[in-house]
């Protein structure tokens, strides 16, 4: 199995989704939906609506579990309930279509961080409880390192892979463009083996901005070279729109 290059945009789930057959114009084998705004599944006529779009394509999907106003490591027991029931209820449906589901961690909320150990629980049982879902429906439900932003959990590979350890239907999304934030793709690289789904996009080291491939200071000559000797599956470019995709694909074929 070698790498298949798909396209997802968070900044486009308001969007309609005809925005998506460009996508395939574009080049790529898939589209990462992000199932949030106007593609959440919790909607079955948004469900439908996305499933039919998609097989009016060529293009194979991911999905990337919502994430707005959830938060796996809620200290307030209600939300970290409903948090597990959206990620779980995605999961199911999501099986329909792929076998890999991106899942963001949790966050560390005012009265969180009175009790960093009790946050570190509740997001390894959200994991637990997600990994049982997905374990039943063939999936991979794949946690994802975050950005420099300090009340994200998962920012380094050491802290994602312990909430993960020994966890059945539970792997890793590393995202470089993340990492490139922290200064730790050297250190996400070292683990890229371990890794079930990557996601790739450009900034300048200092915040999330989903800029094109080659747009910013990521050392992509690094990167793309631990790439294609370390890896095989899905690697979604994240961007902003079907111009930037063109662009960051464009540069991905010049990779040796």
């Amino acid at each position: 199995m070698s790498i298949s290059y798909y396209f997802g945009s968070s900044s486009k789930v308001w969007e309609d989704i005809s925005w998506i057959y460009g996508i395939e114009e574009a080049g790529y084998s898939g589209w990462e939906i992000c199932a949030d705004g106007s593609y959440h599944f919790g909607k079955r006529d948004q469900y439908e609506r996305i499933i039919e779009t998609l097989q009016s394509t060529t293009l194979k999907a991911t999905v990337h579990a919502p994430f707005g106003d959830l938060n796996p490591a809620a200290i307030n027991d209600p939300i970290w309930r409903e948090t597990i029931r959206q990620l779980c209820e995605c999961v199911r449906l999501a099986s329909e279509i792929t076998n890999r589901v991106t899942i963001h961690p949790g966050y560390l909320s005012c009265t969180g961080k009175l009790v960093p150990g009790k946050i570190w629980q509740l997001q390894k049982e959200a994991m637990r409880e997600v990994g049982k879902t997905a374990t039943e429906y063939g999936v991979v439900a794949c946690l994802e390192n975050m950005p420099d932003i300090h009340d994200f959990l998962c920012r380094y590979p050491e802290e994602i892979q312990g909430i993960i350890e020994d966890i059945e239907g539970v792997s890793m999304t590393i995202d470089f463009g993340h990492a490139h934030t922290m200064g730790k793709v050297k250190d996400f690289i070292k683990v890229l083996k371990s890794a079930s789904h990557v996601h790739i996009h450009d900034n300048n080291g200092k915040s999330d901005e989903h800029l094109a491939i080659g747009e910013g200071t990521v050392d992509w000559n690094l990167l793309s070279k631990a790439l294609l000797r370390d890896y095989r599956g899905v690697v979604v470019v994240e961007g902003r729109s079907i111009p930037e995709a063109k662009l960051s694909l464009s540069r991905i074929r010049g990779w040796r």
